[in-house]
């Protein structure tokens, strides 16, 4: 299935867990001066208009970074996510939200590599129109990045970190998930790996962070953010998860700051909540 489209999404309480992770992250990794690569398995457009049909539909991100947009206040790693939003907002006003791709890029430096993955035929043109200036550090592949992840693993280097953040359409998704980090952590076992998952009332997503506990690995920590309760129907996320294998060391410390404030200023009513968990190897 192709279905599924980011752009209805951008911005949104998701995307602020998951690309504030993913800013930390990468620093951490410049913090040494040896390169890496940065690996997308599920890149989407790598950017996106706020204010065009998809994403004024729902409006998403009225909930997400619009609510920490104009914040002085901010935790210093939400901050330097928040920054890298403003990178792609010259004028002041948040009228575009960088995907996974965009918001890796700037935190780049000349000798790191991005190594993007998108299958969707309509996705996909738009990613390599938003890459364009950086065709010398970037390579795209018009593929499945679960299958993919084989062929550039492990990196030439020997660091790297991946991003694995498919959009769980299907069941079938969460066990590929597994799948695909059992077969890097053969290939790649000291790569940094994140997860990302959204909170459904659903077994599949309520059981994918027990089923990566039980991957070969010393060290991982497990970050969720519920922003409301979940709906009497079932239907619809409440909240999300980023599960990090390898994580840095300092990460836990930092985020039992971030994410009660995260809790604070996206809550949508009382149920708001979050959890933070870690295996310290």
């Amino acid at each position: 299935m192709l279905s599924y489209r980011h752009a209805f999404h951008a911005g949104n309480h998701a995307d602020v867990l998951k690309h504030y992770l993913l800013v930390r992250l990468l620093d951490y990794l410049n913090q040494k001066d040896k390169p890496y690569w940065y690996v997308d398995t599920h890149a989407g457009a790598g950017a996106y208009q706020l204010d065009s049909h998809y994403a004024s539909k729902n409006a998403e991100f009225a909930g997400g970074i619009a609510r920490l947009w104009q914040r002085h206040d901010l935790p210093a790693g939400l901050a330097q996510y928040v920054d890298v939003v403003r990178g792609l907002n010259q004028d002041g006003k948040l009228l575009h939200y960088p995907g996974s791709p965009l918001v890796a890029a700037p935190l780049l430096r000349q000798g790191d590599r991005l190594r993007l993955f998108e299958l969707h035929p309509t996705d996909f043109p738009i990613l390599e129109n938003n890459m364009a200036t950086l065709r010398r550090q970037a390579k795209l592949f018009k593929s499945d990045g679960f299958a993919g992840l084989k062929a550039v693993l492990p990196p030439e280097p020997r660091r790297g970190l991946v991003l694995i953040d498919p959009p769980y359409e299907e069941k079938q998704d969460y066990q590929r998930v597994v799948q695909a980090m059992e077969e890097a952590l053969r290939r790649f076992p000291t790569g940094t790996y994140a997860i990302w998952y959204p909170m459904l009332q659903r077994y599949e997503s309520r059981q994918l962070p027990e089923n990566l506990k039980h991957l070969p690995v010393k060290s991982w920590l497990h970050a969720s953010l519920t922003v409301h309760t979940p709906n009497e129907d079932g239907f619809g996320m409440h909240g999300s998860g980023m599960f990090i294998l390898n994580p840095p060391w300092r990460l836990h410390e930092e985020l039992s700051t971030t994410l009660p404030y995260l809790r604070t200023h996206l809550a949508l009513d009382p149920g708001a909540s979050y959890q933070l968990e870690q295996l310290a190897g």
